[in-house]
């Protein structure tokens, strides 16, 4: 009983160990927010800020066209996210409840993608985009992310543990494969989806490698490729600008800490189901 007692205490200090290491770089990014440039500058850094200054937020907010760039943000993760739920719910459907030649073969071309990084590909889809014109337009950041092979593998595995009856059965009542897949799969399914959801909305508002290559023009940028032009433009002065950077950053982050929190208890129950079938 003593040794559980004492198994079980150090595996809390263990953990709170761990957890106060991974969480400090934000909670210092958090109080960088609200301090002054002086209180920045002391020789003795402080772990709590003498005032909260909010005003920091209004100043990083007009440091870069923040709002033009909120918006080509949004219009970037609605965009993918709406096009890699919907695709890879059918090409999932067609790889866990279809029959046609070349099935598993073809899904394995699908699971290859995911070891391919887009920095390899990416000059082969910036020349064709350039070709269409699409170069600083929507189409440029969107299309070229509307499939997710990780997302496509996810949904077939959860797929494929729904058993067929329940297929058979919806048909037989007139449904078509729609029907079938967004009336009867896709709900089973929820938990699944919501997590690709999330997974989908954090990928596409944190990325920055293909809006910084297919944007050119400030109308046109996106909040990561924003803050990496207001953290250049204060190289040299950190000391004096810092804390509005931090106050940019938390800006930036704190849609996808709100989504996170409303979605995390569907991303347990989905990976359980995740499992190559």
């Amino acid at each position: 009983m003593k040794s559980s007692a004492v198994s079980n205490t150090t595996r809390l200090v263990f953990a709170i160990i761990i957890t106060a290491i991974m969480f400090f770089p934000i909670y210092w990014m958090i109080i960088t927010a609200f301090k002054t440039p002086a209180e920045l500058r002391l020789a003795i850094p402080t772990f709590w800020p003498e005032r909260f200054h909010f005003e920091n937020f209004a100043s990083a907010f007009k440091t870069i066209p923040f709002y033009t760039f909120t918006v080509n943000t949004v219009i970037q993760t609605v965009g993918i996210v709406v096009l890699q739920i919907n695709i890879g719910i059918m090409a999932a459907y067609a790889f866990a409840k279809g029959s046609f030649v070349g099935r598993e073969r073809l899904f394995v071309l699908v699971l290859a993608a995911l070891i391919v990084p887009e920095q390899v590909i990416f000059v082969p889809i910036y020349v064709m985009l350039s070709k269409l014109g699409w170069i600083n337009t929507y189409y440029a950041l969107i299309i070229p992310h509307a499939a997710s092979a990780y997302g496509i593998f996810l949904l077939r595995q959860t797929f494929r543990s729904i058993n067929n009856d329940v297929i058979e059965a919806a048909k037989v009542d007139g449904a078509n494969k729609l029907q079938v897949l967004y009336r009867i799969l896709a709900p089973m399914a929820f938990p699944t989806i919501a997590t690709l959801t999330v997974i989908s909305f954090i990928s596409s508002w944190n990325s920055y490698f293909w809006p910084l290559i297919m944007t050119n023009s400030d109308k046109m940028r996106v909040l990561t490729v924003g803050i990496a032009m207001m953290r250049d433009s204060i190289a040299g002065n950190e000391a004096l600008t810092m804390h509005l950077l931090m106050s940019a950053s938390i800006l930036v982050i704190f849609p996808i800490v709100i989504v996170f929190i409303f979605a995390q208890k569907y991303i347990v129950a989905a990976m359980s189901n995740s499992t190559f079938k």
